[in-house]
């Protein structure tokens, strides 16, 4: 799907962005949620009671995430943060991680229900996902741990596709309790990977939300602190 050449970021340029990113890119200063989402979850089932979907939401860049949404088994999410990824002198997405509805405080690598939405502003190639993505959950995991989900994150990396302006990934982990449940990535509404191993989870959502995240002040905003 061929976009305008002026518009189109380089591999180069963009080459990480959507998972890691080098130095320059902590130098960026980014908007920070005005506060913790997860202070407002115990009035958030009466604002859902009372309020329209419409003022139901948040909007960044003109993108729009909505406060809870729902998985495929009916469970609800909440809206714990949401914030922009700005790559050098570009905005390469925006973000927003829901969690388990009944569970506010932010656990992003623990056994809980939990998504991560991103839309993305430019195209992105999927062999550049997929080396992002090994960097990402090789930073944030002993030589060990890595080993030992490195044959599943080859089967992930292999599901990427090319993204081009407004597509986005969600990352989603639908706990079944005990360590058990379904890892998914979904491309615009599509499921085109699942997993069952919490491990491989956890090293996903790391890259953003981990110990050594791409961008500290992007995990803090989908933290909502």
């Amino acid at each position: 799907m061929p976009i305008s050449p002026l518009y189109r970021l380089s591999v180069s340029a963009v080459r990480g962005a959507a998972c890691s990113l080098n130095a320059a890119c902590h130098a960026v200063s980014l908007p920070v949620v005005s506060a913790p989402r997860w202070l407002a979850a115990g009035v958030m089932g009466a604002l859902l009671a009372t309020t329209s979907p419409a003022a139901l939401a948040v909007e960044i860049k003109g993108v729009t995430f909505a406060d809870q949404v729902t998985t495929q088994s009916g469970q609800p999410l909440t809206l714990i943060g949401s914030g922009l990824f700005t790559y050098l002198l570009w905005d390469a997405y925006v973000g927003a991680y829901y969690q388990d509805a009944r569970r506010p405080r932010p656990a992003p690598l623990k056994d809980v229900s939990r998504r991560l939405v991103l839309e993305y502003f430019h195209a992105i190639d999927a062999e550049d996902f997929a080396k992002a993505t090994t960097k990402g959950v090789r930073k944030n995991l002993s030589a060990a741990d890595f080993a030992a989900i490195e044959p599943e994150l080859t089967r992930f990396n292999r599901a990427y596709q090319d993204v081009v302006p407004g597509d986005r990934y969600a990352l989603q982990w639908l706990s079944a309790g005990g360590g058990s449940g379904t890892l998914s990535l979904v491309l615009n509404g599509q499921v085109i990977f699942e997993s069952d191993s919490l491990a491989l989870a956890n090293g996903l959502f790391a890259i953003w939300l981990g110990d050594e995240p791409a961008q500290q002040d992007f995990r803090t905003q989908l933290l909502g602190q």
